[in-house]
């Protein structure tokens, strides 16, 4: 297994809010973790509250003497989300402050995933395919018909999510279990991607580039040349 991590701010943010975890090495019982992360609150909010949830759930793995990878998950992110409204009753400035997030961890050829938000893991092999499902207004939306598919990557509501890290006294979160092949890559990224490229597009820059680094890298560049609305966080693991 190979990965590659990446975030940049884009062409229009002043503070960085998403953030990464990458590691292809054991955590705790995990045989390897990736994580993406993406905050959401006014001035440093957003920014503080994706790096402490990443950072307090790779601790919480750490300590973790549970079997069940998705047990160890579930019980981590109760504690993360915890800990996170904790942080926001004790400094006023971070009140309201909230994260998407998505975890997976790869066991020979079974993944498994959790995520709460909008922010995507998708499986490339024969074609491409979005395992999670965003939480959010405009997918909402699309599921009542109220709108197209092609509708919601420029709906003006397109931004509001339904769950979050910090949004609940309960976190809800969904879990995958997918089977992998050899050669199989995961994509994780933000909504910094997704809403300035095409699936379509994110598939053939992928599949061009074998590279890792390179692929990442001419993701981000290619968002950013579109537009760089928002921050853009990229995590590419090869099986």
């Amino acid at each position: 297994m190979k990965a590659f991590s990446i975030t940049d701010i884009g062409e229009r943010r002043r503070i960085n809010q998403d953030y990464v975890y990458c590691s292809e090495t054991a955590v705790g019982i995990l045989p390897n973790l990736f994580v993406v992360a993406d905050g959401m609150g006014g001035h440093n909010a957003g920014d503080y509250a994706s790096r402490f949830c990443v950072e307090f759930f790779r601790r919480k793995i750490e300590e973790s003497d549970m079997v069940s990878p998705i047990q160890a998950i579930k019980s981590a992110l109760a504690e993360t989300n915890k800990a996170l409204l904790g942080e926001a009753e004790q400094q006023i400035e971070l009140e309201g402050m909230g994260t998407t997030f998505v975890v997976a961890t790869v066991f020979d050829k079974e993944m498994y995933v959790a995520n709460i938000g909008d922010s995507r893991l998708y499986v490339i092999g024969n074609e491409m395919k979005q395992i999670t499902e965003d939480h959010s207004l405009v997918e909402a939306m699309v599921k009542t018909g109220e709108i197209k598919r092609s509708e919601a990557r420029v709906h003006p509501n397109k931004n509001i999510i339904t769950r979050a890290l910090g949004a609940n006294e309960e976190v809800e979160s969904d879990f995958f279990e997918v089977s992998l092949e050899e050669g199989d890559i995961v994509l994780m990224c933000s909504d910094g991607l997704t809403n300035m490229l095409e699936d379509e597009t994110i598939e053939q820059i992928i599949r061009e580039n074998e590279d890792l680094e390179t692929a990442a890298a001419t993701l981000v560049n290619h968002a950013n040349q579109n537009g760089g609305k928002d921050n853009i966080a990229v995590i590419i693991i090869k099986v």
